[in-house]
């Protein structure tokens, strides 16, 4: 299997690679099409036929370059006009630069001059003349080389242009054809998968063409405000040279940080000119574009970098120009393909796991501050049920079934870190975040002895409205101690009165005499403790507590047969922790 794809592998790249001279054009036509999709599809909602929207689109595309063009080659003939003051100011500094770099060696150049002998006491004789050969070229020769100068650009836009226009006018016809190549089973994920590689594309180049003009506007009166001439030339050249990546940005304020150098005699234009660049781009490339392009290409940042350095390695600049709509296509196609999946893995913006499953990842690797993390941006906007149904409880259950040796006490202490935490809000101070041991108590009795020592023994005051309490109960066990610690923490969260209680029949009787405070009684899940056990206290429960609701919650990962039997001890099961917050919130209400 790995020969498999290893002989697959060499063979896709030798092909890209050699046969880079036919791909190119065809694939460029290809991704220049889905990025006019969007604009032709809008012409034809207007009423235009299919071949009039598209020589339309590209008619107005057109215009639009040869406009752009002309008023640039306008601006450009304004600066030549000034060019010789410009090269001789910008000699002047280099000419400056050269002599203070030489200044060191200043004191040890008469010495050096004395050693050496003088250039005329090594003349013995007449100087030789160099002999140059010119070859006359004929009027022929000359045209031929022109047109192979003009003609390599030029035709290979030209070719780029015939494939587009027949791309466009034929795309029916082709997608027909590749739903044909696929088969009839998967039509379906296959349009899907084009839908999603043309939505893409197009919104990364309308994404990109508004992010590199705004750039472009913005450096443009950012330049004229600090009085260098010429400002939107170097405005529109800044916002042409960021489509190419990475190294377009670079050129661009190389050139501004000349010119500005070039204007003036002092160094001050050129210095406020380099470090209004700088500021500019670092803020675009390091906050604005991994957001816009993560969400709008749906890859991530690093996947962006990476694609720029193997498609420029494979196709030169071209690549590096097209490397993200490309990688983009491989990455929707990863959706869909199974040989493709990994590539979608790695390079798409999520990497397709849920909350629970990265809660999981983390509690393994006993990252509690990423978890805590998470969970703020969760609780901000949902309740601590859900966080628990959704994330919490489903990372335990799939840490559980997949430790390794000498991993359950990184497992406690990361959990019980997590738990302190939401214990004390949802925004605690960063001062109790520290490190807890787990190695005498288990997560349950953690948090209940913390409860008790902040609110007294019996977890809050006897003083309060009858029937306005709420109790978790809990067997002796790891697991049913943190779940119903949990549930309390959930109530309580809620600002519902919650304390918790666990049964231990070889302990001492613990009763304060409060039973009329007492609305509801849930007990954990008989998950641990024996079935019989757990029933033996549920019924001296109800003997105790005749008026007062019992309830359990089924774990959702629970596959055992003893359902009917539990259920008919207690009052009501419920699947998850939501349904037990609004089981109970409308009797605080009422």
């Amino acid at each position: 299997m790995k020969v498999n794809f290893a002989v697959t592998a060499a063979c896709v790249l030798g092909l890209l690679y050699f046969g880079r001279e036919v791909l190119q054009p065809v694939v460029t036509a290809l991704v220049l099409s889905l990025a006019l999709a969007p604009l032709i599809r809008t012409m034809g909602s207007l009423g235009l036929s299919r071949v009039n929207a598209t020589f339309g689109a590209l008619a107005l595309v057109i215009v639009l370059f040869a406009g752009a063009f002309a008023i640039l080659g306008a601006n450009v003939m304004a600066l030549t006009s000034d060019l010789p003051q410009y090269t001789a100011e910008i000699r002047s500094k280099s000419k400056s630069l050269e002599e203070l770099a030489q200044h060191p060696l200043a004191r040890l150049a008469p010495q050096l001059l004395e050693e050496q002998p003088s250039a005329s006491a090594l003349e013995t004789g007449p100087r030789p003349v160099p002999v140059e050969i010119r070859e006359h070229a004929s009027t022929s020769d000359s045209i031929a080389k022109a047109i192979g100068v003009v003609s390599g650009p030029l035709g290979e836009a030209f070719l780029v242009l015939v494939l587009m226009i027949f791309i466009l006018l034929d795309r029916e016809n082709l997608r027909d054809r590749v739903l044909r190549l696929v088969g009839q089973r998967e039509v379906s994920r296959t349009i899907k998968g084009l839908e999603d590689a043309a939505e893409g594309v197009s919104r990364f180049f309308f994404t990109q063409l508004l992010l590199n003009l705004t750039f472009g506007v913005v450096i443009s009166i950012a330049l004229w405000l600090i009085n260098i001439p010429h400002a939107a030339l170097w405005g529109a050249l800044c916002a042409a040279l960021r489509f190419v990546p990475y190294i377009g940005a670079l050129i661009a304020g190389a050139a501004i940080a000349l010119f500005a150098a070039a204007v003036e005699p002092g160094w001050t234009l050129a210095v406020y000119a380099i470090v209004l660049f700088i500021v500019l781009e670092v803020f675009v490339a390091n906050v604005i574009e991994p957001r816009v392009y993560g969400h709008s290409v749906g890859m991530s940042p690093l996947a962006v970098i990476v694609s720029a350095l193997f498609w420029g390695a494979i196709w030169g600049p071209l690549g590096l120009l097209l490397s993200t709509p490309l990688t983009l296509c491989i990455v929707v196609g990863g959706r869909y393909i199974k040989s493709l999946e990994p590539i979608s893995i790695m390079f798409a913006e999520s990497p397709n796991t849920n909350e629970a499953q990265r809660f999981y990842h983390r509690v393994l690797s006993g990252d509690a501050n990423a978890i805590i993390e998470d969970a703020r941006a969760f609780l901000r906007k949902s309740t601590l049920a859900r966080y628990c149904d959704r994330v919490l409880l489903p990372g335990l259950a799939m840490a559980g079934a997949g430790l390794q040796s000498g991993q359950e006490s990184r497992l406690r202490a990361t959990v019980a870190m997590v738990a302190d935490t939401l214990d004390a809000g949802h925004a605690p101070s960063r001062a109790r975040r520290r490190n807890i041991s787990m190695l005498d108590e288990n997560v349950g009795a953690h948090l209940r002895h913390q409860r008790e020592e902040r609110l007294g023994r019996w977890q809050g005051s006897l003083d309060v409205p009858a029937r306005s309490v709420i109790v978790c109960i809990s067997m002796p066990g790891v697991r049913e101690e943190f779940l119903s610690e949990l549930l309390v923490l959930v109530f309580r969260d809620a600002k519902l009165d919650a304390r918790s209680f666990v049964l231990d029949p070889a302990g001492p009787e613990d009763d304060p005499g409060a039973d009329n405070l007492v609305s509801t009684v849930f007990i954990a899940y008989p998950i641990e403790s024996a079935p019989a056990a757990w029933i033996s206290a549920v019924t001296e429960l109800r003997a105790a507590l005749p008026d007062v609701q019992l309830v359990t919650i089924r774990p959702r990962d629970d596959v055992g047969n003893e359902h009917a039997t539990i259920a008919s001890h207690v009052d009501l099961v419920l699947q998850s922790f939501e349904e037990a917050l609004a089981f109970v919130t409308p009797s605080k209400i009422g």
